[in-house]
C-alpha cells in the first residue's frame, strides 16, 4: 500500500506532544513492513532548526483561499532520522513561519481556523504532485480534521479510490470557530451541513474528520470507549456513538532503540532485566548526589514527568506531596515538567521548604526524563484522562513501576497488583481507585507496603513490566491491518 501521513508534527520537526512522537515513528514502522510511507506537514519555523536537513523544491502551486486572496506554497523535503521515509513540507512562511504551532502564552493564534485549513487543502494538493497512486490517506487530530470531508466533497478520481483515516489524540483539542471560517475550505455553503462541516452552527474541526472518515481510530483500546460517553466525550459523546462501528482503539509503541535500559547512553548505568536491582542503585545515587538527596538505596524515590496541568492529576498530586514532606515521611520525590505557572510556583515553594528532601526540574529535559525514569522506584501518573500515555510505557521498561489512574491508556498497559494478578504474575503497577488524594496516597502505600515487606513479589513486578513488549512493531501490525481492512471496504462494488 502507498500511505500519506498528514499531520501538524513530527518528530524531529515540530512537536507539542505525543502526536509528533506517533507521527515522526508510525510511518517508518510501517515502512519496515514493505509499505510505501510518507508524511505532509506545515513547513513550521522549528522545521528549519531540526538537525535533519531539509532541502527546496521547484515545485510550488496557489490555494485561492477566497475570491480576492490567492496564497502560494512552495514544497521543502526532508526524511525521517529512521527508515527511508520522506517527508513534504508545505512552505507558507505567512502561516507557519512563526515562534511556536499554534499559539502564544496567551492564547491561539487568531487565524488558526485559516491557517489549518490551508494546510488541509494545500496537502491534498502536495500528495497529486508526488505523484503516488494513494491508497491511504491517514490524518491526525483537528488539525487535519478537513480532508476526509474535503476528498468526500471535491471527488476526483484517486480521491474516490483512496481511503481516509483519522485518528484522535486528544479529543479535548477540536479546533472548534465560528462558521464563517467555512469559506476558507473554497467549498459551496452547501455542504455546511451536519454530514460534513456543521456542528451546532459551528466549524468543528475535528468532529468534521469523525464523521467523514472512512475509520476512526484513537489511541488505546480504553480511551475509544471513554470518549463515547458523557464524562469523557468532550461534547462528541454522540457524535463518536453514531461512529462506533468504525471506531477502533491502537495502543501507540515506544522507540525501542530510544527508551532502552541496556543500551541508553543518558544513564548512568545500563541495566536489563537481569540486572536492574544493581543498575537502578547506581542511577539513584547519582541523581541523588546531582539534587542533594540523602544518598540511600533504602529510601524510596517517586518520580514524576510531564506537563504540570490539571489533565495530569497535579490537584491529587500536590496535597500528596504536601503530607510526605510535612509529616517527614522516608521518601524522597522528583519532579521533570513545566506547564501552569500555579503548580509551578507550588512546586518552588514546596522545594525551598524542604531542601534535600525533593527535587525539581522547571522545564524540559530529555537527557533528566531518561534519567528519572532509571532511578525512580514509583512513578506516579494519576491523570483524570488519558487517551495513550507514553511515561508509563517508558516506566515499564526501565523498572520504575507505575501508580496511575485506570483510565484510557493507563488502564489498558498497567495490571493492578492484587491478589489475582500476582497468582498468575501479571501484576505490573499499582492502580489509584479513587479521584481524590487520600486514594493517590494509599496506592502509593501499598506499592511501598510490597516493597518494603514483600521483596520477592515486587521483584516479580518490576520484571514482569521490563518483560513487556510495547515497542511499535505491534502498533504497526494493526494499523497496517485496518489500513487494508478499510481499502477492501472502499473499494468493493457497492
Amino acid at each position: 500500500m502507498n500511505i500519506v501521513y498528514l499531520s501538524s508534527e513530527a518528530v524531529p520537526f515540530a512537536k507539542t506532544g505525543g502526536l509528533a512522537d506517533v507521527c515522526g515513528t508510525l510511518p517508518s514502522r510501517v515502512a519496515a513492513m514493505g509499505h510505501r510511507t510518507a508524511v505532509i506537514m506545515p513547513a513550521f519555523r522549528s522545521v528549519r532548526h531540526a538537525e535533519v536537513e531539509v532541502e527546496t523544491t521547484d515545485d510550488s502551486f496557489a490555494v485561492s483561499m477566497s475570491p480576492n486572496k490567492l496564497v502560494g506554497c512552495r514544497l521543502l523535503t526532508g526524511r525521517l532520522p529512521e527508515g527511508d521515509v520522506p517527508v513534504w513540507f508545505l512552505d507558507q512562511p505567512q502561516y507557519f513561519d512563526r515562534d511556536s504551532l499554534y499559539g502564544t502564552p496567551n492564547g491561539d493564534y487568531p487565524d488558526n481556523a485559516e491557517r489549518f485549513a490551508f494546510f488541509c487543502r494545500a496537502a491534498l494538493l502536495a500528495i497529486e504532485r508526488i505523484g503516488w497512486s494513494v491508497d491511504i490517506v491517514h490524518c491526525n487530530d483537528w488539525q487535519s480534521g478537513l480532508v476526509p470531508a474535503l476528498m468526500a466533497a471535491q471527488q476526483r478520481r484517486w480521491m474516490k479510490k483512496a481511503a481516509t483515516i483519522f485518528t484522535i489524540h486528544n479529543l479535548a483539542y477540536q479546533g472548534q470557530f465560528s462558521k464563517e471560517a467555512f469559506r476558507w475550505t473554497g467549498l459551496d455553503w452547501k455542504h455546511f451541513n451536519h454530514n460534513e462541516f456543521e456542528y451546532y452552527d459551528q466549524l468543528n474541526y475535528l468532529k468534521t474528520g469523525i464523521v467523514t472518515a472512512d475509520a476512526v481510530t484513537t489511541v488505546s483500546p480504553r480511551y475509544s470507549e471513554e470518549i463515547r460517553t458523557q464524562n469523557h466525550g468532550c461534547g462528541l459523546d454522540g457524535v463518536l456513538e453514531s461512529v462506533a462501528d468504525r471506531l477502533t482503539g491502537i495502543t501507540n509503541g515506544i522507540d525501542r532503540n530510544i527508551w532502552n535500559p541496556s543500551s541508553d547512553k543518558k544513564l548512568t548505568a545500563n541495566y536489563d532485566v537481569e540486572n536492574w536491582r544493581e543498575g537502578k542503585q547506581l542511577n539513584k545515587a547519582a541523581i541523588q548526589q546531582r539534587y542533594d538527596l540523602e544518598v540511600n538505596n533504602e529510601i524510596p524515590l517517586i518520580g514524576l514527568v510531564g506537563r504540570l496541568a490539571d489533565q495530569k492529576g497535579w490537584d491529587l498530586i500536590l496535597p500528596v506531596l504536601r503530607w510526605h514532606l510535612s509529616e517527614n515521611r522516608p521518601i524522597q520525590w522528583i519532579v521533570l515538567g513545566s506547564g501552569d505557572p500555579r503548580y509551578e510556583q507550588e512546586l518552588r515553594d514546596l522545594r525551598e521548604q524542604f531542601p534535600g528532601r525533593f527535587a525539581l526540574h522547571i522545564g524540559f529535559s530529555d537527557e533528566l526524563a531518561h534519567r528519572i525514569e532509571a532511578s525512580s522506584d514509583i512513578f506516579l501518573m494519576p491523570s483524570h484522562y488519558e487517551p495513550c500515555g507514553l511515561n508509563q510505557l517508558y516506566s515499564l521498561r526501565y523498572g520504575a513501576v507505575p501508580v496511575v489512574t485506570p483510565t484510557g491508556g493507563l488502564a489498558d498497559t498497567v495490571t493492578d497488583c492484587d491478589k489475582q494478578s500476582i497468582a498468575d504474575g501479571t501484576a505490573t503497577g499499582f492502580h489509584i481507585r479513587r479521584l481524590d488524594p487520600n486514594a493517590l496516597d494509599e496506592a502509593i502505600g501499598r506499592a511501598l507496603h510490597i516493597r518494603y515487606h514483600q521483596p520477592s513479589i515486587w521483584d516479580q513486578i518490576v520484571t514482569t513490566g521490563m518483560s513487556q513488549d510495547w515497542s511499535w512493531k505491534k502498533s504497526a501490525e494493526q494499523y497496517t491491518s485496518l489500513y487494508a481492512k478499510t481499502l477492501a471496504l472502499k473499494t468493493q462494488p457497492k
